[in-house]
């Protein structure tokens, strides 16, 4: 679908994203006094960290897990909140770090899971927009994204927030691995050079106007920024977009890379760069009509959390492209009451 000079709106939308730089230097002030918080309580041998989000939250995860097995040096992974809201798993988590991402900190399956994971002996540390949220009362200790209210439903600064949070709370994990600091000095000046330079995203957007469907792949930390950027995509414009690693989408789903298919690839510079040349060869037999948006020089977790700024900016275009209000898609609400 293209615009037919129908209205369109994306001004909270725009708003929200073009204050993330001031929320992210607050976060990034903040980071040493946040890792001594979660240092201070991390168990003591850490058995592992555990993620448990949903949404742009979960995608947040992701990037966090990554961060989290790279620094502790132990396992990381997501959780599934329906292993104790629908099966009602006896789980010890005794010597684990439970990570809760929500950026309302009132989403019911969230709150109830925290609750559980503590009950059975985790340390749990929540992530919110909403410090006077029931998830305050659910952790151990709470960190906030600091990022003002948020109207808009497509989360933004709320979503690159929990990313320099999660950074953070990675780092106050080196006491149990031999991983370097994470730097994130230079990610509001990175983010800032992303806002002020839309044209790549709008350009792109243009071109795919009248695509119903979209892969956005990354790999490593990418991965993370591929998958926000395809739930961006999907919010705004209803277009099926599917985020995707990399090594995946070898593995099968490239069958569905046909002629003229739009790839956006997601390429934060780090160990994994050399996958994403290597997928852009393998589609060029194809004719697929692959893009990469550029982004500033930096280390790999800056790169990635502009990256994420990046596909905010295709999503808003992308819907206004076609018509749409990026700021209320259609049948979805700020707050997802899952249980």
């Amino acid at each position: 679908m293209v615009w037919n000079g129908g209205p369109v709106n994306g001004e909270m939308m725009m708003a929200e994203m073009a204050s993330q730089p001031e929320v992210l230097t607050r976060l990034v002030a903040r980071a040493p006094s946040d890792a001594a918080k979660v240092r201070a309580v991390v168990p003591d041998p850490l058995a592992g960290v555990v993620f448990l989000a949903r949404g742009s939250s979960d995608n947040a995860a992701v990037f966090g897990r990554y961060l989290a097995e790279l620094t502790a040096g132990r396992p990381a992974g997501l959780a599934a909140p329906s292993i104790y809201t629908r099966y009602h798993a006896e789980v010890d988590w005794r010597g684990y770090l439970v990570v809760a991402v929500s950026q309302s900190g009132a989403t019911p399956e969230i709150i109830s899971t925290c609750a559980v994971m503590k009950q059975a002996g985790a340390v749990v540390v929540g992530v919110t927009n909403e410090l006077n949220s029931p998830m305050a009362d659910a952790v151990d200790v709470v960190l906030s994204t600091d990022a003002g209210p948020e109207r808009a439903v497509p989360a933004t600064k709320t979503a690159t927030g929990q990313q320099a949070l999660l950074a953070t709370i990675a780092s106050g994990l080196r006491a149990a691995g031999p991983s370097p600091a994470i730097d994130l000095g230079g990610l509001p000046g990175a983010v800032t050079a992303v806002l002020a330079d839309p044209e790549p995203a709008v350009s792109l957007a243009h071109r795919w106007a009248d695509v119903d469907r979209l892969v956005v792949a990354g790999r490593g930390l990418g991965y993370a920024a591929a998958l926000e950027t395809a739930l961006k995509v999907k919010e705004t414009t209803g277009s099926l977009a599917e985020g995707i690693s990399t090594a995946d989408l070898l593995h099968g789903p490239i069958a569905t890379v046909y002629a003229g298919a739009p790839v956006l690839l997601i390429d934060a510079g780090g160990p994994a760069a050399a996958d994403l040349e290597e997928l852009r060869e393998l589609l060029g037999p194809r004719h697929a009509d692959v893009a990469t948006l550029p982004l500033p020089a930096g280390p790999e977790p800056v790169q990635v959390i502009a990256a994420t700024v990046r596909g905010q900016q295709l999503a808003h275009a992308m819907a206004r492209a076609k018509g749409f209000d990026p700021d209320a898609p259609a049948d979805l609400s700020k707050v997802t009451a899952t249980i």
